[in-house]
């Protein structure tokens, strides 16, 4: 059984993603709200009926009836609003994030847990705190989206297949995020060979600030989020052993320890089973590290 925490938009996709990946038959959908997951899960339970699958999702405001789960993901907390960063969102979040977990604990302590809230990071690091739990289980789902934003750019940029497009973002889930062109690649030919230095510097850029502006015009961002999320599932539940970027601790990897960011990580059923530690160069063990002091010092904000 899968658990999704907080009914809102994000979670209400995770949860349909997911559904139609069929990689589980039940799914819980889980928020303080009274009839707000039932009504989502009576909703996709609906759109699943006419497309013949059989998932069955559940809506409950009772965090007891997530025993039982293999993974539970954390989507509760306060959004973005336009002209917020995610950082913005520390303090409120965290108070939200840690009740969550508390209860996980309590009910389902041996789940896998993949945090979702923002700032993803702070509050993946939290989590891992908090749970107690082995490091491999914790893992937050941040630069799997941006990655699919990067490649969205890649493929505008280029006019290529987005069948054709392998990606790699790394860092903080957010404004220091560390797009790789360096690491990406179209049918195998890097990046570096495809486009000149201006169009990557523009394309990273623009993955560093796009969601923005999706929340600028629609105010969230729904369906790729909710993708993302859906595919680390899949990569567990199916033991693929896909390398996915995930927000995970470090101890000593990356030359960093006491944080948890995004990072390659083949991702399978046990988690987090290894990080992959990519050979960067100056520049991007610069941004990296930016990433990291913008994770340390929201941290060291944090009331664990």
């Amino acid at each position: 059984m899968i658990t999704i925490i907080g009914a809102g938009k994000v979670g209400g996709a995770a949860v349909l993603f997911t559904a139609l990946r069929k990689v589980t038959d039940e799914i819980l959908l889980l928020d303080v709200v009274q009839g707000l997951p039932q009504g989502e899960a009576m909703d996709i339970n609906h759109m699943l009926s006419e497309k013949g699958i059989d998932v069955n999702v559940r809506g409950s405001n009772d965090y007891s009836e997530m025993k039982g789960s293999d993974i539970v993901v954390v989507v509760a907390g306060s959004g973005r609003k336009p002209g917020m960063t995610r950082m913005d969102l520390l303090k409120v979040n965290a108070s939200i994030v840690k009740g969550v977990v508390e209860n996980i604990k309590k009910y389902a302590n041996d789940s896998m847990i993949i945090p979702v809230t923002n700032p993803l990071d702070p509050m993946t690091y939290l989590t891992y705190k908090v749970s107690g739990f082995q490091k491999n289980r914790v893992f937050g789902m941040g630069n799997m989206l941006d990655l699919s934003r990067f490649v969205q750019f890649i493929h505008e940029t280029t006019g290529y297949s987005r069948h054709s497009i392998r990606a790699m973002v790394i860092g903080e889930h957010g404004e220091n995020m560390l797009p790789l062109p360096r690491f990406s690649t179209v049918s195998g030919i890097s990046l570096l060979h495809l486009l000149p230095k201006q169009k990557l510097d523009e394309i990273t850029q623009g993955t560093r600030q796009i969601a923005a502006k999706v929340i600028e015009l629609k105010g969230a961002t729904v369906h790729a989020p909710g993708n993302a999320i859906s595919t680390i599932i899949e990569a567990v539940l199916l033991d693929t052993k896909q390398v996915i970027p995930v927000a995970t601790y470090l101890d000593g990897e990356y030359g960093h320890s006491g944080v948890s960011i995004g990072v390659p990580a083949v991702i399978g059923k046990n988690g987090v089973e290894k990080i992959i530690e990519l050979d960067l160069d100056l520049n991007e063990k610069e941004w990296f590290k930016k990433g990291v002091d913008s994770v340390k010092n929201a941290i060291a904000n944090l009331e664990l």
